[in-house]
């Protein structure tokens, strides 16, 4: 009985430790951060597949790296739509080389952001830095001293 009783406060234990840990402010920052990367990499893949690949195809006289794949059967498709229809078993390293480039396009839009929040977040904690006040005003004698003063020079009373 005191084994089942053990167990159970055990568990209750786990339980709630696990609730704490879900509910931390950064926990659900990177649920939110998971979230919007997932959309965030749809709006990258349309601008590789719809915007930048076609500007590379033109650019290379028409190639289409989507059809860039090699039959492990030795046999030749036209096109990888017709390798997959046929069933064929196909190495598509023209769709690596456009993950590769989704990759490298969502790091550096990542970077950019970054660099940009960071230049904003310095620019922001240097205003407040300039802000932040070097002298009070004694409350025994008005005088103006150093905030970091604990007696006033003037009149020599304590400060808080």
């Amino acid at each position: 009985m005191v084994d089942k009783a053990k167990a159970l406060e055990k568990s209750k234990g786990f339980a709630n430790e696990f609730r704490e840990f879900i509910m931390r402010g950064n926990v659900m920052d990177l649920a939110v951060g998971v979230i919007i990367g997932g959309a965030f990499q749809g709006i990258i893949n349309s601008l590789v597949n719809d915007i930048i690949m076609p500007v590379i195809s033109a650019l290379t006289g028409g190639i289409d790296f989507s059809n860039w794949f090699i039959t492990l059967d030795g046999t030749h498709y036209d096109s990888l739509a017709l390798a997959k229809e046929a069933g064929a078993a196909t190495l598509n390293y023209g769709v690596f080389i456009t993950a590769v480039i989704n990759f490298l396009l969502m790091a550096l839009v990542i970077f950019c952001i970054v660099k940009s929040l960071n230049k904003l977040s310095d620019k922001v904690k240097k205003e407040k830095e300039e802000e932040a006040p070097t002298t009070k005003i004694c409350p025994h004698c008005q005088s103006e001293i150093n905030i970091k003063a604990t007696k006033c020079p003037c009149c020599t009373a304590d400060l808080k």
